[in-house]
């Protein structure tokens, strides 16, 4: 069982597929420069994908970017994970109101968009670059990289302000 006072994060888009393993691969490459240590995992609202491998465009954007995430597998949102992560970070509003939805009252998750965390953009959504050329995940890397980095320096804050 992990401590309930170490953050721990969930990136969630509709399939998980996209945008929430960029993320999750971004946060991870974040966290690593910044030499923490702590758990972090994707979903996507919906299970149409539910076992399948990243997109291979989001899977070459990632590896063009050092990441290999050709292990990771999509999964739907859980109601455990409510409990289980401090923090769960929606890709767009229409997550976030799936999330909302779902969300039990004894959540201690707090729910945010991602983009919400980088200065000047909250509320701004990051693209959903599916139904696009492989272009479209490059400017999505950007975002979830941008917003990975500002989450980052966010729970440093948070820590620094516990100690």
């Amino acid at each position: 069982m992990r401590d309930n006072d170490k953050p721990a994060v969930l990136f969630v888009c509709l399939g998980n597929i996209c945008r929430s393993p960029l993320a999750e691969a971004a946060f991870r490459q974040a966290l690593a420069r910044a030499g923490l240590d702590i758990e972090v995992d994707s979903a996507g609202t919906g299970d149409w994908h539910a076992g399948h491998a990243p997109d291979p465009r989001a899977q070459a954007v990632a590896k063009r970017n050092g990441v290999d995430i050709s292990r990771y597998r999509a999964r739907q949102v859980r109601a455990s994970d409510f409990s289980h992560y401090s923090h769960m970070v929606a890709m767009d509003d229409k997550n976030l109101a799936e999330l909302t939805a779902l969300r039990p009252a004894t959540a201690r998750a707090a729910l945010s968009l991602l983009l919400d965390h980088v200065d000047g953009r909250a509320g701004a959504a990051v693209a959903d670059p599916y139904y696009g050329d492989a272009a479209g995940f490059d400017i999505t890397w950007t975002d979830v990289s941008l917003g990975a980095a500002a989450l980052v320096q966010e729970l440093l804050r948070e820590a620094a302000g516990r100690s």
